[in-house]
């Protein structure tokens, strides 16, 4: 293996890293929201500084490669999109972490009814599920699997568009529990940004793949 190569699947093991980082705060987030578990929302915060670690160590790694190694045709693409990817999964890290923030501050635990009215517990799995499905299409470079997410994100958009009547509703036939109402509010928005960023990395994928710039395409498009 000729030393260009090294550095490219070194730098395809460090994002694979931090990905598989990012998706275990997530789900530490998830669990920690059931369970009030103030303990693993400590873990979730604690790694966020793993995370901002790993993008500065990608971004290093990235811009060492395009200087020196002059990439190109598919390893150009492939570094400009961990480049991108790299933002995106560091921006996952920081959702993970306000989620987990509101855990922490949460004086009791959260009300079952509220959690199902809601669905946020499977907007969490299905935020959580579409990153590890990314991971896969990144390694096997399987853009039709990369594809499915721009449809998926669809039921995020759905449940954060009836987010605002839900909590409405719910506020007004519990109003000792404001609180919990409004901090499930903004972890529906955040679960929702974290659909955003699994399309843009789905373009990523697909951009390094078939060379084709999906951004600002419509979705009958991609």
């Amino acid at each position: 293996m000729v030393h260009h190569e090294i550095e490219l699947e070194k730098l395809r093991n460090e994002v694979s890293l931090m990905w598989n980082l990012t998706v275990s705060q997530m789900q530490k987030a998830k669990r920690a929201m059931v369970t009030l578990d103030r303990d693993l929302a400590g873990e979730v915060l604690h790694s966020e500084r793993r995370v901002n670690a790993y993008e500065l160590n990608i971004d290093n790694q990235c811009e060492y490669i395009i200087a020196l190694m002059n990439p190109v045709a598919v390893d150009l693409r492939f570094v400009l999109a961990v480049l991108k990817i790299n933002t995106n999964l560091e921006r996952v890290g920081d959702i993970a972490e306000g989620i987990a923030r509101y855990i922490m501050d949460s004086s009791k635990q959260y009300d079952e009814s509220l959690l199902e009215l809601t669905e946020v517990i499977l907007m969490f799995e299905e935020a959580t599920s579409m990153l590890e499905d990314l991971l896969m299409s990144f390694h096997n470079e399987d853009t039709s699997m990369a594809r499915t997410i721009f449809s998926r994100d669809e039921y995020l958009n759905e449940m954060n568009a009836k987010a605002n009547t839900l909590i409405a509703n719910y506020i007004k036939q519990h109003p000792d529990n404001i609180e919990q109402a409004l901090h499930i509010l903004s972890t529906i928005r955040k679960l929702e940004r974290v659909g955003d960023q699994s399309k843009n990395i789905a373009e990523e994928i697909i951009f390094y793949v078939e060379a084709k710039v999906l951004k600002h395409s419509d979705k009958k498009e991609k």
